[in-house]
């Protein structure tokens, strides 16, 4: 009898990268999944079945598996020395499949040579359940666990590529395969190919699929005794033109940019963009496209640190969910920096959207402008940046933040002097672009250093936690929006304070996501406005968007990477309206800088948004994003 599937409902982001990880019929039945991905996933609601029953819901030892974590779960119905199990969403869609053949399944049957990626082999020793397999997996793995899906496409052809990694011939004429439709049965290889009937050591077969390939689908490999040899699953949009292994045979799912059946993947696509056995970036339905090479000699990543989970309430990210690595790689390495990383701020220029300013927190500041879908630094500015110092051309400001004022001007936020990093020094410095020269000194600079003596306790860390983000308000917008002037209790009146120029400045405190206003005046005093609240334990980087109307308040990790947007209420104070997280393909890293283009920009009615990496990590070591600083998507207009 086949399994029926339940009923409908929204599939959790990651999905995909979930996989069955060890089975066993051995009496108590129990169930391992892992989560390959780079981001923990719900598994809350999730269903499985066997042969014989219909999908019926089960106790995970967790809810939400953790990223390179485990979850475990024993069959709600017995399981059989020949059997099958089948994981689904609360959608009912197929997250993975596994079958085994009399007596497979005793101890356990086990993924051997990679948690979630290795090959089905029957344990030598004993199970290892929310653990690691490597203490039950055999000496060796049999040549045909060394057979491998190495590329799919469900473009029309719906093509499989298996993959021999072993070295000596595998027959395959009487393999079967199927694909994510449980109504649908295995077909045989040989019945779509009459000549695969091996697989040569180190050699490819192909075979088109009779049984069809969707655009969200899976495909799974079984051999001649009913044990599953491989599978991959993927979301939509995944597949077309393929998707292939990278590095070949043994790599993560990719999409590519030409398909490569029969011969070794080129990967030369976009980055991971699937599940499958051999993990992705967690997406869904998006994808992480880009890549502008290997990580290069001199530039080193930094892990990212601190991260909490998303707070509640918070909503899915509004725009488009594919997202583009939007730099070359280690294109920030400076002669205070030479590993590549720590830009913190970002700012469209609302005089010229096609140039993003951005400013790296070891002093240095960058001219951005679009070439071949890059962001590079503008040769006609500098081809490397300007490095800024404090008045008097002295110290190295520990930038952070940056923003456009009504004047033109570029304002920098600074926490502390690099060369004295125990001391906080919270201050926001006027800078004029068009200055000449390759070091940049403030027009006019202001310490708000004494506001904030929790900071100055002789520790770089807590000195580390000043003004991280400062965006630039109008005060056409306060006084539009009926803004209350704390200071008076009365509606704001910007003639009040003639020498603020045109608009206030919004500095916003990592210490404990609070925001501070500010009038700058151009006498090198200020007017300080009191605090405003986020609702959030940190702050990185601050904006105003004239296309929403609202101030944005983001944090990184931190606040599982979520971007605040503050309206001003009915009684006229500035507070939270509607948070959002990141596209759910994005690494969870310190991504510390976000701005959103204006909408002169818009197309489709979308226009970009950028993200800055404080510490080019991307998915980790040899990954597509590693050694990257900036992502790029969309949001809507």
């Amino acid at each position: 009898m086949l399994a029926a599937q339940p009923a409908a409902a929204a599939d959790p982001a990651g999905y995909q990268n979930v996989r069955i990880n060890e089975v066993t019929s051995s009496g108590n039945d129990s169930v391992e999944l892992y989560n390959t991905g780079s981001t923990a996933v719900s598994v809350s609601g999730w269903k499985m079945s066997d042969d014989s029953f219909s999908a019926q819901s089960f106790s995970p030892s967790s809810n939400t598996i953790q990223a390179g974590g485990f979850v475990t779960f024993n069959s709600p119905k017995g399981l059989g020395d020949s059997d099958k199990l089948v994981v689904y969403t609360s959608g009912g869609t197929v997250v993975d499949r596994v079958d085994w053949a009399t007596d497979k399944a005793k101890p356990a049957m086990a993924r051997c040579g990679g948690d979630g990626t290795g090959a089905w082999v029957t344990a030598t020793s004993s199970a290892t359940f929310g653990s690691a397999n490597a203490a039950g997996c055999p000496s060796s793995i049999p040549a045909a666990s060394k057979v491998r899906i190495n590329e799919v496409t469900s473009n029309g052809s719906d093509t499989v590529e298996l993959y021999n990694g072993g070295t000596s011939s595998v027959g395959v004429s009487s393999w079967k395969y199927v694909d994510g439709d449980t109504g649908h049965s295995a077909a045989d290889i040989s019945s779509s190919s009459p000549s695969a009937t091996s697989i040569p050591a180190g050699g490819y077969v192909t075979f088109d699929s009779t049984i069809g390939l969707g655009d969200n689908d899976s495909a799974f490999l079984v051999d001649n005794n009913g044990d599953t040899v491989d599978s991959v699953t993927w979301a939509t949009g995944g597949a077309q033109p393929s998707d292939e292994r990278c590095a070949n045979g043994t790599g993560w799912f990719q999409t590519a940019t030409t398909a490569t059946l029969g011969t070794a993947n080129s990967c030369s696509g976009n980055g991971g963009t699937t599940g499958g056995t051999t993990g992705g970036t967690g997406g869904q339905p998006g994808q992480l496209l880009g890549g502008g090479g290997s990580l290069t000699s001199g530039c080193t990543p930094e892990a990212p640190s601190g991260s909490h989970s998303t707070p509640s309430g918070t909503l899915a990210w509004p725009g488009g969910q594919d997202v583009t690595i939007a730099d070359n790689v280690c294109a920030f390495a400076t002669s205070t920096g030479p590993e590549g990383r720590d830009v913190s701020g970002l700012a469209f220029d609302p005089s010229n959207p096609s140039v993003l300013w951005a400013v790296k927190n070891k002093d240095w500041l960058f001219k951005l402008v679009k070439s071949n879908g890059k962001w590079i630094p503008d040769p006609s500015w500098s081809t490397s940046g300007k490095q800024i110092r404090f008045s008097g051309g002295s110290g190295e400001p520990d930038s952070e933040g940056l923003t456009i004022g009504g004047n033109g001007h570029i304002y920098v936020t600074s926490e502390r002097d690099n060369t004295k990093n125990t001391v906080p020094e919270d201050t926001i410095l006027e800078f004029d672009p068009a200055a000449t020269g390759s070091t940049l000194t403030p027009v006019h600079q202001w310490d708000m250093t004494s506001q904030f003596p929790q900071l100055n306790t002789g520790d770089k860390d807590d000195a580390n936690l000043g003004f991280e983000g400062v965006g630039y308000v109008p005060d056409s917008w306060l006084t539009a929006n009926g803004w209350v002037d704390p200071l008076t209790g009365a509606a704001y009146n910007p003639a009040n304070y003639p020498l603020h120029g045109s608009g206030l400045f919004f500095a916003g405190l990592e210490w404990d996501g609070t925001l501070h206003a500010y009038g700058l005046n151009s006498n090198g005093a200020f007017t300080t406005f009191g605090t405003i609240a986020t609702g959030k334990t940190a702050v990185m980087d601050v904006a105003f968007d004239a296309g929403t109307q609202r101030i944005i308040a983001s944090c990184d990790n931190t606040c599982g990477e979520t971007h605040t947007f503050m309206k001003v209420d009915a009684g006229g104070a500035i507070v939270p309206d509607t948070a959002y997280t990141n596209p759910a393909v994005m690494p969870i890293d310190n991504l510390e800088g976000f701005a959103i283009a204006p909408t002169s920009t818009c197309v489709g009615g979308s226009r970009e948004a950028v993200w800055s990496d404080d510490g080019i990590y991307g998915f980790g070591s040899k990954t597509s994003s590693d050694g990257h600083a900036l992502y790029s998507g969309t949001f809507p207009c």
